[in-house]
């Protein structure tokens, strides 16, 4: 009788997924430390959404070069530097007595850590140990983003109630440093390494030979990639995806609600009770992904988004209402599921070249999400409530879900090279298709 050892494949995504899930958490902070740090310091909530803005913006830009810096070093490296970067930005922010300081340490230091742990992260993953359920595991991986937000949203709002902001982002620093040593004991770097083919296929394929710097591979990935139109249509997509959930309901949806009476402990735990629906959404999502069209579960997916969003102003009120209910559980399922179809559509434009591509694609999602943090807090402090940033954002979703049924499939027999992969910025030109 033999034995079916389980492939490392899955270990691997399951370390993959608590890192993600922890990156998820300590970005899931700021939400709930608007209002008090506005209430100690005096700051301006457009001031403290500047410094969201750069965690957004940096979180975004990192991942392109973070996935690069995995070929070359490898991921179990970059993973935990990333962590440390985390544990050192948030605990420094209890000894921060001006803005700037909130910029540094939240803005720039979280926002390199958790950069390096981005969707990028995930794709890389996937894209070196499975070849089946590839959509499927991308899409588990996915909601960890979700469940991070799931399991510290309620948690950090009770500790800033009852024991202050300082204990939160304590609390943050602390689970950063813990994550470190799971990384660095069973985070695999790929299946070669162990021998054996990636979870799916029949052949042991070695691992790319990563030549030059990590910046010269992501800004040539980037070279090449503007020169075709389905990168510009993914990309304004996904800036649009990044725009209408964390930079603007991510950051805002706590105080928004705290200026219709609700609690911020109850609106917290409404963000929470979309993170627990998005796990259901984004699974879903990548199953789908694996069996339906990409670009019509995109469309689909985000002209649902603005629909939810324009019906958004008219929901809020100072208690639950069971149309706020609604308005969770059907945003909620829609949070993220955008994520797995836009790594497929990575994969088959631009080949061996997609965890670099997409973690550009992900850099204008966060390039919207930054955007709209801080265009959000003006549109607060101006008008003195959010309903135009709303309007704003549900249009913005419906004209994403025309971008995105615009693209068009690639002509059979036209396949992108792994040029990109390994060359620098001289490469030659890696795709034939323009889309």
């Amino acid at each position: 009788m033999t034995t079916r050892r389980l492939h490392p494949a899955w270990l691997v995504a399951a370390v993959a997924f608590v890192a993600l899930v922890g990156a998820a958490g300590f970005r899931a902070t700021p939400s709930v430390l608007l209002h008090p740090l506005h209430a100690e310091f005096g700051w301006p909530l457009a001031t403290i959404s500047a410094a969201v803005s750069v965690n957004l913006l940096l979180y975004g830009l990192t991942a392109p070069f973070a996935a690069a810096l995995m070929e070359r070093f490898g991921i179990r490296r970059v993973v935990a530097v990333a962590l440390l970067l985390v544990a050192a930005g948030s605990g420094l922010t209890v000894f921060m007595t001006a803005s700037w300081q909130l910029v540094l340490c939240w803005g720039v230091l979280v926002g390199l850590g958790t950069g390096s742990m981005a969707l990028a992260f995930a794709a890389t993953v996937t894209g070196r140990w499975f070849v089946k359920h590839r959509g499927l595991v991308t899409g588990v991986l996915t909601a960890g983003g979700a469940a991070g937000q799931l399991v510290f949203l309620p948690l950090l709002a009770m500790l800033v109630r009852d024991h202050g902001w300082r204990m939160a982002a304590l609390v943050v620093a602390g689970a950063a440093l813990v994550v470190v040593p799971l990384v660095v004991w069973l985070l695999r770097e790929h299946p070669a390494d162990l021998g054996l083919p990636a979870y799916g296929a029949t052949e042991v394929t070695p691992p790319p030979t990563a030549t030059g710097g990590a910046a010269a591979r992501a800004l040539g990935a980037l070279a090449q990639a503007v020169r075709t139109r389905p990168f510009w249509l993914l990309a304004g997509g996904f800036a649009i995806c990044g725009a209408t959930t964390n930079g603007l309901v991510g950051t805002h949806f706590v105080p928004a609600a705290h200026d219709h009476g609700m609690s911020e402990t109850t609106a917290a735990s409404l963000l929470a009770l979309v993170g627990l629906f998005d796990i259901v959404g984004t699974i879903a999502s990548g199953w789908l992904t694996d069996r339906v069209d990409s670009r019509v579960l995109l469309g689909v997916y985000y002209a649902l988004r603005g629909v939810s969003l324009l019906l958004l102003p008219s929901l809020f009120g100072g208690s639950t209402e069971p149309s706020m209910l609604v308005f969770i559980v059907f945003y909620g399922l829609d949070w993220v599921a955008t994520v797995p179809p836009t790594v497929a559509l990575c994969r088959e434009y631009f080949g061996a070249a997609a965890p670099v591509v997409f973690g550009w694609v992900f850099a204008s999602h966060q390039l919207g999400a930054a955007l709209a943090a801080s265009a959000a807090g003006l549109v607060r402090d101006r008008l003195g409530e959010y309903t135009s940033a709303w309007y704003v954002a549900g249009a913005l979703a419906i004209g994403a879900a025309g971008l995105s049924l615009s693209l068009r499939r690639r002509p059979r027999g036209v396949v992108p090279t792994p040029a990109l992969v390994t060359a620098g910025p001289a490469a030659p030109r890696a795709w034939r298709y323009r889309g």
